[in-house]
């Protein structure tokens, strides 16, 4: 369904991105960030997902500062790999990346989504850049560390009550410093709205899509 384009950045990086174009007049646009695995099948699925119901979708390929084309799996070993590299990225260069796919779809009302890595990222693209009419989180780890950013657009974040790589006193630290944030709780592990995954938990994940798609519908509609 998509194609892969080049995005331009402030910086000069050679950042690439997989496009899904809806059929029709788009609703909105969404910038889909990666987990911690490159856009790889399961992020292009999610894009083209998002692209049915009717969103131009852009997902960067954030990995791009550390090498084209990576692309990993699920493995205990690709997760390794998978921390190796966003290591190597400087936060605020993948803020910038971004920013940059934002800039991309600017002229219509842009929402970002984000999972695992990319959680965090949509939340500090709530709370650091302009162009965003809305964004959502899923399992964001960075999130408590960066709780006292404030938001500047709406944002809903989800995650589950079973992860082990994020403490639910951080995530309840995050609901008592922001209680008028939509934040979701679900029976689930890390990773739970990852078909590819041995974590993915179908009742959990299909929830959260509608709650993702419902507010997308409202923050985005009608811009």
């Amino acid at each position: 369904m998509g194609k892969n384009i080049d995005i331009a950045t402030s910086d000069g990086h050679d950042l690439t991105g997989y496009m899904a174009e809806p059929q029709g007049t788009p609703k909105g646009a969404l910038v889909v960030i990666q987990e911690i695995f490159g856009v790889n099948s399961h992020i292009r699925e999610v894009a083209d997902g998002f692209a049915r119901d009717g969103y131009l979708v852009l997902a960067p390929a954030m990995f791009n500062r550390v090498g084209p084309g990576i692309e990993l799996g699920y493995t205990p070993e690709d997760v390794e790999k998978g921390r190796e590299i966003r290591a190597k990225i400087d936060h605020q260069d993948a803020v910038r990346d971004m920013e940059a796919a934002v800039n991309a779809l600017k002229g219509q009302p842009v929402g970002v989504v984000g999972y695992c890595w990319g959680g965090s990222l949509a939340w500090n693209a709530a709370t650091q850049l302009d162009g965003v009419s809305a964004a959502v989180g899923y399992y964001g780890g960075m999130i408590p560390d960066m709780v006292d950013e404030q938001p500047q657009h709406p944002v809903m974040l989800h995650f589950g009550e079973e992860d082990q790589s994020i403490p639910i006193e951080g995530v309840e630290m995050v609901m008592v410093v922001h209680p008028d944030i939509p934040i979701h709780i679900y029976p689930a592990g890390h990773g739970f709205s990852c078909d590819h995954r041995g974590s993915y938990h179908a009742e959990s994940a299909k929830l959260a899509r509608e709650r993702t798609i419902d507010f997308f519908a409202e923050h985005l509609a009608g811009k």
